[in-house]
């Protein structure tokens, strides 16, 4: 697995396990969300200082991000989304 990847992959899991929305994550790291996103779907590639903040930020040593994927890891799914309803779902209230 590519380093990219991997980070992606362990930011993710530190963060659903802690229940932490990827929205308070990038605000609590000092970055914008749709960047936070971005890192967590392998399109942005993060300096280390940011991965640092991110750790500080995650409350974990800078090496978890780059530990391997143990065997027969999934993919976490998603928190609840925490937005408002669509324009839609509006306009019939």
């Amino acid at each position: 697995m590519k380093a990219r990847a991997l980070v992606a992959w362990n930011i993710r899991r530190i963060r659903v396990d802690r229940g932490i929305p990827q929205e308070q994550l990038a605000y609590d790291a000092g970055i914008d969300r749709s960047y936070m996103s971005g890192l967590e779907r392998k399109l942005e590639n993060p300096t280390i200082d940011l991965l640092d903040r991110l750790a500080d930020t995650l409350g974990v040593q800078l090496n978890e991000l780059f530990l391997p994927l143990p065997k027969g890891a999934t993919i976490h799914k998603t928190l609840p989304k925490g937005r408002k309803s669509t324009r839609l779902d509006r306009k019939k209230k």
